[in-house]
C-alpha cells in the first residue's frame, strides 16, 4: 500500500492537504465496506502501536484499540498513572524510548503542548487521540459519515452549536480544508480560538468556502445541511458545568432550532451526549440524527489513520 503519508504525524488537520484529507477517508470507506463482507487486511501484521491515554475515554479507546486488533497491530493501553511520567519522566524520554518499542503512538493529553512534545522527540508517528487544542480522528470519522449521508463534501453547509471546544476548532480546520462553509454558535466568551478561525479563514479563500462565528444560534442553522453538536463541559471542566448550562441553554440543539435547518439536514453530536442540555431526547434519537452511525465510523477511520501513516 504505496502513500505518502506513511510515516506522518497526525496532530493537527491544518497539517493536511484536502488530499490528504480525501484520501483517508476514502481509505475507511474501503476498509467499511471490507468489513461488511467480512474480508480483513492485516496492514499492521506484527507491529505495536502505544496508546497514552491521560483523559479516560470510551469510543476513542476502544475504537483505536479494536481497529489495531483487525489490521493484525498488538495495542499497549497506558494511563498515565501506569507510566514514568507520572513520577517525573520528561515526555521526550518517553518518546525517544517508546519510538523504538513501537510501530506508532496514539496520544490523548490534556495539553496539546505534550503532543508537540512527542513528535519532536519520537522516531514514531504521533497521533492526536484528542487535545485541549484539538481532536482530529473525531473530525475525520465526522467528514467520512457527512460524505456517507450527504454526497460530495465541497459546498455543503454544516452548523456547530455549543461551547467553542477542541472539535470545533477542528471542524473549523477540517471543513474549510475540504471546501465545505461552517458556521460556530457560541455564547460570547466561548467562542473558538481566534487563532483557529483565522487559519480556517484563510483556508476557506483558498478552497471557495466560507467561515462564520456568531453568537446567535438561529443565524448559523439557517438552511444548512448539517447541525453538530457538543457536551456544554469537557472532561477537565466539571466545576463549571452548572455555570455553563446557565449561559449555553438557548444554544441547545431542540426541534424549533431544527427546524431553520433543511428539511433533509443531518444530526451530529461526538458523544457522549447530555441529553437535555446540549441535546434533547426528540433530536437525538429523531429521523435526521445519524449519530450513531458516526460513532461507528470512528473504528473505521481510525483504521485508515493507523494503516496509513503506520503502514
Amino acid at each position: 500500500m504505496a502513500t505518502k503519508l506513511k510515516g506522518r504525524d497526525l496532530l493537527c488537520l491544518k497539517d493536511f492537504s484536502k488530499e490528504e484529507i480525501l484520501e483517508i477517508i476514502s481509505f475507511g470507506d474501503k476498509l467499511k465496506m471490507d468489513s461488511m463482507v467480512g474480508k480483513q487486511e492485516h496492514y499492521l501484521e506484527g507491529k505495536s502501536v502505544a496508546m497514552i491515554f491521560q483523559k479516560a475515554s470510551t469510543r476513542t479507546r476502544v475504537s483505536f484499540e479494536v481497529a489495531a486488533f483487525e489490521l493484525g497491530a498488538h495495542a499497549l493501553y497506558l494511563n498515565a498513572n501506569d507510566m514514568q511520567l507520572h513520577r517525573g519522566e520528561t515526555i521526550s524520554d518517553t518518546a525517544h524510548v517508546l519510538s523504538r518499542y513501537v510501530a506508532g503512538i496514539v496520544a490523548r493529553v490534556f495539553a496539546h503542548q505534550d503532543l508537540v512534545d512527542l513528535a519532536a522527540n519520537s522516531d514514531s508517528p504521533i497521533i492526536n487521540a484528542l487535545s485541549d487544542l484539538s481532536h482530529p480522528c473525531q473530525i475525520l470519522g465526522d467528514l467520512m459519515t457527512i460524505r456517507e449521508k450527504k454526497g460530495p463534501l465541497k459546498g455543503l453547509r454544516l452548523a456547530y452549536v455549543g461551547d467553542g471546544n477542541n472539535v470545533a476548532n477542528s471542524l473549523l480546520l477540517g471543513a474549510a480544508r475540504v471546501g465545505m462553509n461552517i458556521a460556530i454558535a457560541s455564547p460570547k466568551g466561548f467562542e473558538p480560538r481566534e487563532d483557529i478561525v483565522k487559519t480556517a479563514t484563510e483556508i476557506a479563500k483558498q478552497s471557495d468556502s466560507s467561515v462564520l462565528v456568531t453568537n446567535d444560534p438561529l443565524v448559523s442553522v439557517q438552511d444548512v445541511d448539517v447541525v453538530y453538536t457538543d457536551v456544554w463541559a469537557s472532561m477537565g471542566q466539571e466545576a463549571e458545568h452548572e455555570e455553563r448550562v446557565k449561559v449555553m441553554r438557548p444554544f441547545s440543539l431542540t426541534a424549533d432550532l431544527m427546524g431553520h435547518a433543511k428539511n433533509d439536514a443531518i444530526v451530529l453530536h461526538c458523544l457522549p451526549a447530555h441529553r437535555g442540555e446540549e441535546i434533547t431526547d426528540e433530536v437525538m434519537d429523531g429521523p435526521q440524527s445519524v449519530v450513531f452511525d458516526q460513532a461507528e465510523n470512528r473504528l473505521h477511520i481510525q483504521k485508515a489513520v493507523l494503516a496509513l501513516l503506520l503502514g
